[in-house]
Formats: structure tokens, sequence, C-alpha cells
């Protein structure tokens, strides 16, 4: 009666949390579940709810339970439970073949899930969890279509759960999941992939007599196309592409897959299905192809690569003379990315000897032109057609075979298609309110660039369309803004020509050197030409109002021009710059320059409103600043001297910061903006003090301005005001430090902004502690001032200033540190933004500070001064505020974090040894955590600051049996004592690392060795230990190998930690490496012994 009541509560809590609108009832139901999922008799009360609850939220409830507490990292359930529960799902699915979509997907996860988990478990010599394909059988010969389709499922369920990287592996070791997928790919797959193929053949076979509105029927054929297709998707080799490259894809077949490949009905098969089924099904076929066509070059000899090439073209060939099935998105799409593969897998070559070659590629063709011109059905689709294109135009060159690529006939067509497509797409933009493609920049930029390639093939017709719509489009426009009238004809002349202003940058940007010629040069010259005279016009207009659109794309224009005409690679005499001078009277470089400047300065005058265009114009400039030839040609325009005398926001309303109405985050472009004027004020500053002082006039008087401002914050309109000036100066000065990286440039500025205004950061800091929008600009203000870049910080023997300037970083530090560890409690999600990243850049500024190499640190503790005994304090307890999941959760955190604590390590160990027990082993901990983070820079930063704490613990000890130094043991008594309290920290270090060297793919080895050798020395009776176990784990075949590589690993090494010892360490660890893994490359006989090479994270 009570487990009545119980299951009643329980399938009344599932439907509040699925079907209730109340966020409240939602939240309390949810609660309570979550304590049901911990309870202790969770696992029982499951199987009940699946055995009589009659809900199937309940059913579904009880088979996520079961998934969680199949996968929890920590506990694992007893191997009889796992099969019970195993064997238990497949009877329930088998008996209830009527079960709701969504509690039959939740149980065949939790199957796929247990097998996964359970792949290397072995009873009575026997791999428990493999008979898949066995168990799952039955389903599939029972003949009832519903049997039939829940074994498929459990099928490709377990394909995906195989090839998939769970949340915890991810963030610890890949290893185990490539193990398993590895074994799953070479035991089961082809297996699984040949089943899917019978299934499918049967269906192709028997194509007339299937009714694909019988949900049934139509479930099961998608199911074993989706089975299909997830073993043709599996990660073959471990390489965890990212999807979104998917189109340059290779799928790395195995060998022993070869008969499939090489039997033409496999293919034929897809192509049968892909013209047989309806639109809902025949999508996946073709992206069953699309994984065919792209296996593995290497898997065939030419003649069968040719064969295998031939047959998927004719099946290509006969989609494009049949085209019915590509009037559905789904299809067109599938075969966009098809054609794609057609030229990503296989060589221009090799395609033009195919049969029939001519017709095909003009069918190709005729397809890209209808399909551009269609610019509005699937847009998504076109980067493949152009992907296609642009792939073969860029072979050209290559191509040694005799037959014609005929790419010159029809390449031109499919540049013209893409050009007078764009154009007429803005009448229905403007006139019929359709979805603008300019809108969306990132398509925009990935289709230019392809046209950049495609262009160029038979550059004189791309160049004599270009002319002929470009004076055809600027004629209409000229006569219409003569006539005064903002019309809408005026809007579409203004699309046309930012359409075209993009393509001319886009095939400008596309020349290459070694292809080009004079004429071409010249051709781009006459493009040149108009886009200026162009600029000219709506420049003339701007007082008026502008087009966003258009001076954007006059900036990308710009772009191209500059990184092909300008700059210190670039050959003068090109014919561009003859034609410049004929039309324009731009006869050399500098004069070029000045049009470059010339537009900047109106965008920075005109555009202070669009942040798009100032972000864009900004970059121009940053871009021009850093050529060496081009900045001094730059500085010696009058444009430039404008610039470098008159940065404010009367001349640039963009500096504006009294302008509450704009968003603080429109500031971040002022760093940039000052950046470039910095570069070039540099270029000619010298020692000249004068020069400097004049250039800083802008910002000193802004600086008085928020000194006065702090004083008299009486009212909320003048806290604000002072906030936004505060907030732009900190952008601006961090430009400026960032670009003055020589000694004599830092020491104006250091001597400028200290001591006259670092108390006023400092009071700003104190003020609005809890507001990351002032305090981050003038932590990273302060952390970029504390870069000793370009050794810029390399101070006289007689100065202070060193010493001084780390004051200065410790009392920020110290204040910053101090107020945000008031702050209460933050929402998970504003943690970062308001906490974080904040602690974060002090890390990074602390850190600048330490290894800057600019302070002796010594004198302080020498002349009694507590700056860096205050900052070091901070940083403890800034770090103990912090969750340690946090710490690798967050990757610019956790970079600066483990960069200072090597810095640490390094430099700071009387500190790091003189902390309390607990913070120190936190500290401890937070390094083995880093030892298995998947970022390199992090890991490898954690082998040293280990390698550093080693070392110093070893002298340490060695010291103590020595009993030489009595000072300085007692200062390192407390730190023995905390690891000889706890020595299973380093022991569980040495694992990890040890585990990582042999059974993983340790991508940093040399820096794994280091700290390992003083690890093996201070643990050598749990080493031995650790050994014995990994020893005795090998297959008896194996043991003897395996220990004579533990002896050649320690072969001649001494008891120490010099140099000469550890590289012999070093070297001795590479032999180890690649004999243990040759080792355990070597198939065994046993089942038994597999799992314990995996990994050895269980021993000792």
């Amino acid at each position: 009666m009570a487990d009545d009541q119980e299951l009643l509560q329980l399938e009344n809590l599932c439907k509040e949390l699925y079907e209730t609108t109340n966020a409240g009832v939602r939240s309390e139901a949810e609660k309570a579940l979550v304590s049901f999922a911990n309870s202790p008799d969770c696992l029982a009360k499951c199987q009940m709810l699946l055995e009589r609850g009659s809900s199937p939220y309940a059913q579904l409830l009880a088979a996520t339970t079961l998934t969680k507490l199949v996968c929890r990292a920590n506990i694992t359930l007893p191997l009889e439970q796992r099969v019970e529960i195993r064997n238990y799902v497949l009877n329930y699915l088998a008996t209830r073949p009527k079960l709701q979509q969504f509690v039959s997907q939740a149980l065949v996860q939790l199957f796929a899930r247990i097998t996964k988990f359970g792949w290397f478990d072995v009873s009575k010599d026997e791999y428990i969890f493999r008979n898949v394909v066995t168990d799952v059988g039955k389903f599939i010969q029972s003949g009832s279509t519903q049997h039939v389709m829940v074994g498929v499922q459990l099928l490709s369920q377990l394909v995906c759960e195989m090839n998939q990287v769970s949340e915890s592996e991810a963030s610890r070791s890949l290893t185990k999941h490539r193990k398993i997928a590895s074994s799953f790919r070479d035991t089961q797959l082809f297996e699984i992939f040949q089943l899917a193929c019978s299934l499918l053949r049967s269906a192709a076979g028997n194509m007339k007599g299937l009714d694909f509105a019988d949900s049934d029927q139509h479930g099961l054929l998608l199911h074993t196309l989706q089975l299909g297709h997830n073993c043709l998707t599996f990660d073959f080799i471990g390489t965890s592409t990212d999807e979104s490259s998917d189109d340059l894809c290779t799928v790395q077949i195995p060998t022993s897959w070869r008969t499939a490949f090489l039997d033409v009905s496999t293919l034929e098969l897809f192509f049968d299905l892909y013209s047989g089924l309806p639109p809902s099904l025949s999508a996946t076929a073709l992206s069953c192809l699309v994984q065919i066509a792209s296996v593995r070059r290497s898997l065939f000899n030419n003649a069968e690569r040719a064969k295998f090439l031939n047959h998927l073209v004719l099946g290509v060939r006969s989609i494009l003379e049949n085209p019915r099935g590509l009037s559905d998105p789904n299809n067109y799409h599938e075969f966009c990315r098809l054609l794609a593969r057609l030229k990503s897998n296989y060589q221009l070559g090799e395609l033009v000897k195919v049969d029939q070659y001519s017709d095909v590629i003009k069918l190709i063709a005729e397809f890209t032109v209808t399909s551009l011109r269609m610019w509005q059905f699937a847009p998504n689709s076109v980067h493949y057609l152009l992907g296609l294109w642009q792939r073969m135009v860029a072979s050209v060159p290559y191509v040694k075979a005799t037959e014609p690529h005929l790419l010159e006939t029809y390449t031109p067509e499919v540049t013209k298609a893409y050009i007078s497509s764009r154009l007429e797409s803005v009448h229905s933009v403007i006139r019929e309110g359709a979805e603008d493609p300019l809108e969306d920049h990132g398509m925009i930029s990935q289709q230019l660039e392809q046209l950049s390639t495609i262009g160029r093939c038979e550059y004189e017709k791309t160049c004599a369309l270009l002319v002929r719509l470009f004076d055809e489009s600027a004629q209409r426009y000229q006569e219409l803004v003569n006539t005064g009238r903002q019309s809408v004809d005026v809007a579409i002349e203004e699309g046309r020509l930012t359409w075209l202003v993009y393509i001319i940058g886009a095939v400008i940007g596309g020349r290459v050197s070694f292809a080009s010629t004079d004429e071409h040069d010249a051709m781009d010259g006459e493009l040149v030409c108009r886009v200026l005279r162009l600029m000219n016009l709506t420049d003339s207009r701007l007082s008026q109002g502008g087009s966003e659109k258009l001076d954007l794309a006059i900036l990308s224009f710009f772009e191209q021009f500059r990184k092909i005409y300008v700059g210190d690679q670039v050959q003068k005499t090109s014919k561009v710059y003859r034609r410049l001078s004929e039309v324009l009277g731009l006869s050399d470089e500098s004069m070029v320059l000045s049009v470059f400047i010339g537009k900047i300065i109106t965008n920075l005058k005109f555009w202070g409103r669009s942040e798009q265009i100032i972000n864009k114009t900004l970059q121009l400039l940053s871009d021009l600043s850093v050529g060496y030839s081009s900045v001094r040609k730059l500085v010696k325009l009058e444009a430039v001297q404008f610039l470098l005398n008159s940065h404010t926001s009367e001349h640039f309303p963009f500096l504006g910061i009294t302008n509450s109405g704009s968003a603080i985050s429109d500031m971040r472009c002022r760093t940039t903006f000052y950046t470039s004027l910095g570069r070039l004020l540099l270029v000619d500053l010298g020692e000249d003090e004068e020069k400097f002082y004049q250039f800083m006039m802008p910002l000193t008087a802004a600086f008085e301005n928020v000194g006065n401002l702090l004083s008299l914050a009486d009212s909320a309109i003048k806290v604000e005001e002072a906030k936004r000036a505060l907030i732009g100066l900190a952008r601006d000065l961090r430009g400026i430090t960032f670009a003055f990286n020589t000694k004599t440039s830092y020491m104006m500025l250091f001597d400028w902004i200290y001591p006259t205004y670092t108390p006023v950061l400092q009071r700003a800091v104190e003020l609005w502690c809890h507001d990351p929008a002032v305090t981050t600009p003038i932590l990273k203000l302060m952390a970029e001032l504390a870069q000793n870049r370009s050794q810029r910080l390399q101070f006289d023997v007689s100065s202070p200033n060193g010493i001084l300037l780390f004051r200065e970083i410790s009392k920020m530090i110290s204040s910053y540190g101090s107020r945000i560890l008031t702050v209460g409690d933050i929402p998970k999600e504003q943690l970062y933004p308001m906490k974080l990243k904040g602690i974060s850049v002090c890390f990074a500024m602390l850190k600048a500070a330490l290894c800057g190499n600019y302070v002796n640190f010594g004198v302080f503790h020498l002349y009694g001064d507590t700056a860096l005994d205050n900052v070091l304090g901070m940083f403890v307890k800034l770090l103990l505020s912090i969750p340690q999941s946090d710490l690798l959760d967050y990757p610019k955190l956790s970079q600066n974090y483990y960069g200072l604590l090597e810095c640490l390590a390094q430099d700071h160990m009387t500190f790091m040894s003189s902390l309390e027990p607990q913070v120190f082993l936190y500290i401890l901990s937070t390094i083995s955590e880093g030892l298995v983070a998947l970022d390199t820079m992090v890991c490898t930063g954690c082998c040293a600051t280990l390698d550093n704490i080693i070392t110093f613990l070893f002298r340490c000890l060695t010291s103590k049996k020595k009993k030489s130094g009595p000072h300085r043991m007692v200062n390192n008594e407390a730190f023995l004592r905390i690891l000889e309290v706890h020595p299973e920290i380093l022991q569980q270090m040495l694992s990890t690392v040890l585990n990582i060297i042999m059974f993983e793919d340790c991508r940093n080895q040399w820096s794994m060795s280091r700290p390992l050798l003083g690890l093996i020395l201070l643990n050598e009776d749990y080493f031995n230990k650790l050994r014995e176990n990994i020893i005795s784990s090998q297959p008896a075949e194996k043991q003897e190998t395996m220990a004579q590589c533990f002896q050649n690993l320690m072969e001649a090494i001494e008891r120490s930690l010099l140099t000469k010892n550890r590289d012999r360490f070093t070297q001795n660890l590479s032999v180890f490496r690649r004999d243990v893994n040759d080792s355990l490359k070597i198939p065994s006989s046993s089942p038994s012994s597999s799992q314990s090479s995996l990994d050895m994270m269980s021993y000792g």
C-alpha cells in the first residue's frame, strides 16, 4: 500500500515537472525528484516505476535516473547489477513495443550508455557487454516492424554513444573513450554497417510494396538510414573534427571495409534509395552518399579510385538530369554538399577523365547558375557550390591531364550569375521587404573569399562585366543624387553599388602574384579608380546622411586593396599605380595612403553613431600603422599630423564620453584608436618630451576633469559623467601604453601618469569596485603598465621606478581584492563578469610584475616594505574565494592563474612553503587538476610549477639529512610536515603523470618528464609498488617486457635532480614511452588483461 502511494506521488511529481506552466510548482517538483534520484533505494523504485507506472512521464523519469546512476563518475554499480539492468531493458523493450517514443528513446539511451561504460568488463573470461549484434539481432529477426525498428534504434544509438565524448570524458582524459571507440570500431562497427545495408537493400528491392504513409514503415526506414549514416560518420581515427568544417572532411574508413566500397553496389544502393524514397527520407540517403564520396583516397589504388569516381559522377549526373527531388530544401542542401566533396576529395586531373565529363561539368554549371539566381532558396547551401568552383579554379595551374577541363567556358557564367543575382536581390529587399543578405556579414565574407578565386578565372570577362554594371549603376546614382530627392530608387542604387564594391574588393584580393600579368593589374586599376570616385561622391553627401552598408563595403574594399597593393612587399611599378596616376592623379604610394587616411578621418568624424563603421575604420588604421615603410610615409602626411594633434571629441565624436545614450561597450574601440596613434607618434618621437606632452594634452585635461568630478561627485549625473570619462581614459591610456614599447617612450608615459594620476585610478576602484564596467578597464591598464614588453622596463640603476611601479600594482590589487571579496552571493551567470574577470586580470597583472625582471624583491623584506607581502596575501585570499571547478571552467582565468602559479613556484618558493597547510594543499590540488586539463598551456605550466615545488622539497630534505643550514630548516619544517602528513597528494600526481605518459596521447612529453623524476625519488616505495601492480596486471607473455621497460627507465639514474641527471631521465622516458606503446599494441590472447591497458588510476 505504501508502495502504491509512493508510486502515485512520483507520478504526480512527474506530471508537475513536465506539464505545469507554473514555474514555482515545477521548481518544487524538480527538487523532490532530485532527492528521489539521490535516495539509497532509487534503483528499486525505478524498477517499480517501469513495472507499474501508468504515466509515460514516470517511465521517462525511471529511464533517465537509471542512466545517471550508471554513469556516475565516482561510484560504479556492481557488474552483476549492470548486466541485470541491461537485460531488463532489452526485455522491457521487447515486451512493450507500443511505448511512447520519448520513453523508448530514453531506454535505448540507457542501453547504449551501459554497454559503452562496461565495454571492457569481463565475466568468466567473456566480454559480458559485447554480444550486442547477437542480442539486438533477435529484435531484427523477429519480423515485426516495430521490433525491427527498436533493434535498429538500439544499434543506431550505440554507434552514436561510442562516437560521442561525454561531459565527464571531455573534462578529463579522452583516452578511455578512444580505446573503447577503437575496440568497438574493430570488433562490431563493420558488421553493424553491413546489417544496415542489408536492411536497406531489402527495402530498395521492395520499394513499390512500401507504404510511406504508414508511420511504422516510414520510421523503420528513417532509423535504418540513420544507422548507416551514423556508421559512416564515426570518428574512425579519433580526430574529433569540428562539424562546422565538414566540407573539408575525409572519412577515414578502415582498410578492412575495402570490400564494401570496391563493390559498386553499395554506392548504387544509396543512389537508388534517393531516387525511390520521398523527400522526408531521401535527404538522409544523400547524406550517406556525401560520406561515401569522402572516403580516404588511400583506400583505393589509382585504377580502383578512377572506377569508384566514375560511378559516383554517374550517380550525380543522373540526379542533375532528373532534378525533381531537389526542390526539397534538405535534399538540395545535401546534394550541394555532395557536389563540394567531388573536388575536396578528388583532383581536377582525375575528374576530367571520368566518362562524359563535358556533359557533367555543363550540368553542374547550369545547376550552379540556377541556384545562384534563386538567391532566396536555401542560401546556406550556396557556400558548397561556390566552394566546388573555387577549388576547381585554384587547381587549374596544377592539372597535368591532357583532357580539357572546360572551366574557362563555364566559370565566367558562374561569376556572372553570382554578381547579377546579388544585384537583383536589392530590388526585392527594398521594394518587397525581403531579408537582406548584406545583413549576414559572416556569409558575405565567406562567399566573397570564394568568389575572389572564381572571379580571377578569365579575369578579363569578370572585369568587363564589373565595369559595365558599375558604370551603369554609378551613372544612375549620380543622376538621382543630383535631383536631390531621397527616394527608393536611391536606396536601390546604393544597394547595387554596395554589392559591386564588395565584389571588386574581393576580386582584387584574389590576385595571386605568380598568376597575375600587367594587363590584370591594369584592370585592377580601372576598378580601383571607379570605387575611389564613388567614395568621393558618397563622402560629399555624408553631412546629409549616408549609407552605412555602402561605407562598410568601401572599408572592405580598402582592406583588400591594402593587402595587395600597399606595403613593403608590393612592386610600386605596378600598372595599378599608373592607372591611378592617369585618372585620379595619385602617382605614388604616399598619395594613395593620404586617400586612406582621408577616408579614415571622414568616417571618424561622420560615423560616430555607427559602431560597425568605427570599428572597421579603426582596424584599417591599426593595420596601416603596423607596416614598417608605410608607417614612415604616413607620419609625413598632414592628415596624420592632424590626427596626432587633434584627437578630441570635438573633431571625432566617437570619443565623446558625455553621451549617456550610448552603451559603455561602444568605448572598446578607443584602445585600438590610441594604439594606432601611439605607433604613429613613436616613429619620430625619440626623446622629444615637448612633443609627447603636446600629444597628451587632451588626456591631461580629461584626467584633471575626472579628478574634479570625483571630488565633487554630489549628484547622480556627475557620478555617471565621471564614470564614463574614466572608462574612456583607461581605454585610451591602455592603447598608448601598448604602443609605447621602447624604454624612452615608456619612461615619459610613466613620469606623466605617476604620481599625478595614479591616485585618481586608485580612488575610482575604491568607489566603484562592484562595477566591472569601471574596474576592468582600469585593471587592464595597470596590467599593461606592468608588462615588460620588448624590455621597455629597463630602469637606470639610480631609479626607484621599478619599486614604485610595483607598489602601485600591489596597492591596486589589494584595494580591488579586499573590496571584491565583500560582494555577496552572485548568480552563476553573473559570476565571471562581476567577479572572476577582475580577479583574472589581477592575476595577469601580478604575474607581469613578478616576471618582469625590473624589481629586486629581496629589498622589500630588507627595508620592511609590506607591498610584496600584501599583494601575495591578497592573491591567496582571492584564490580561496574561487571554487576549484571555476579555475578550469573559464579559460582566461585558468591561463592567468596557472601562469602566475608557475612564476611563484619559480622565484618565490619561500612564500609558497610558508603558506597555511590548507592553502598549500588547495594549490597542490589545483596543480593535480591542471595536469589533466585539455589546454596544453595549462598542463605544461602545471608541470613546470610542480617541478619547481618538487625540486625545492628535494633540496629541503637533502639539506635536512646533512643537518646544514639550521635557520633555513626552521622555516621549511612546517612545509615538510604538510607533505609528510599528506603523502597521497604527491603519490596521486606521480600516478597521474605516469598514466599520461604511458597510456595517453601525451602532447608535452618533455614537460611531463621534468617533475616525474623528482616525484619518483620522493616516493620510491610507492613507485615500486605502482610498477609491480602495472607489471602484474599485464598478460603473462607481456610481463617480462614491461619489467624491462621500467628497468631501462631508471638505468644510470642517480638520486639527484642535477640537470645532467634530469636530461638522462628525459631521454630514458622517451624510449620507455615508445617501448610501452609498442608492447600494448601487440594483441593479447587473454580478455581479462585488456582492462589493465586502459589506465592505471586505480593502482596503488
